[in-house]
């Protein structure tokens, strides 16, 4: 009796450890819609988990496309922002997105909670030419759902250089107000080439980020930050979600252009949770 326990024992035990581990894969396939393709992957039940300016340029069409791409010899969704049609889903419109996003109908395992652990990759590349402005162009966001503060946890954001300096490549964080700059590197390396993103994070006051991004050209690392005692969480959120694309403010129109970033293989994975 005493074996049988044990292995019953044994058997809960691996159960629950393999239902605290899921993963979510995106790949685009060149055949499928990509608006449903996404959503297959993002949301339970019906919902949409894109935040598009479609309302706004409808004569554009769909501002998630797929492209074959030569480098990477499959094919990848493009992401089109238009500086002059495009607003933020005709609600607000100093500022313009295309982005996909982790939400409320999406599968609670996620959806970050504190002492959960994740780890997010994904491929993309920014055009060679790629312009941005003196206010915030984010291509990631960790952001929470919840809470008192709606200013994002970490966005991964483009910047222009100040009085003819190079433009920047800025790693923000903000777990309460105002968002600081916790690394900081030129973005020109990171132009018309493919990057691999790698973000390993432990949600809670006293958290762990680890992010590194690799050219997939020649395997260059390009940024590195790790910092185990980072607050990675926003008081009373109800969870943190990932979300990736091209949101930008226009309060410095005049420096943007219309824009086309690719992404590939975008991969989350729950290594821990505290859910039930």
């Amino acid at each position: 009796m005493r074996t049988l326990a044990a292995i019953v024992g044994l058997i809960i035990c691996l159960c629950i450890k393999t239902s605290h581990s899921q993963t979510l894969f995106l790949e685009a396939n060149g055949s499928q819609d990509p608006y449903t393709l996404i959503n297959d992957k993002f949301v339970e039940f019906d919902g949409n988990a894109l935040e598009t300016p479609d309302c706004s340029h409808q004569g554009f069409g769909p501002h998630i496309t797929q492209i074959y791409d030569q480098i990477l010899r499959k094919y990848v969704f493009r992401f089109h922002i238009h500086r002059d049609e495009d607003t933020d889903r005709c609600v607000k419109f100093d500022r313009q997105r295309t982005e996909i996003k982790v939400y409320a109908k999406s599968p609670n395992w996620m959806k970050a909670v504190e002492k959960s652990s994740f780890n997010y990759k994904w491929k993309f590349k920014i055009d060679k030419n790629f312009q941005p402005s003196e206010k915030f162009t984010h291509f990631f966001q960790l952001k929470s759902v919840g809470g008192s503060y709606m200013m994002p946890l970490l966005t991964l954001t483009g910047r222009k250089g100040l009085r003819g300096q190079p433009d920047k490549l800025e790693l923000r964080h903000a777990s309460h107000g105002k968002a600081s700059k916790i690394k900081v590197t030129e973005l020109q390396p990171f132009l018309g080439k493919w990057l691999q993103v790698n973000v390993d994070a432990i949600f809670g006051s006293r958290g762990r980020l680890v992010i590194k991004i690799m050219s997939i050209n020649d395997n260059h690392p390009l940024m590195h930050y790790e910092n185990s005692s980072l607050n990675m969480w926003k008081e009373d959120a109800d969870f943190i979600r990932p979300k990736w694309g091209i949101y930008r403010s226009l309060n410095d129109k005049q420096s943007l252009r219309d824009e086309v970033i690719d992404f590939a293989d975008i991969q989350i994975r729950a290594k821990s949770t505290t859910r039930d």
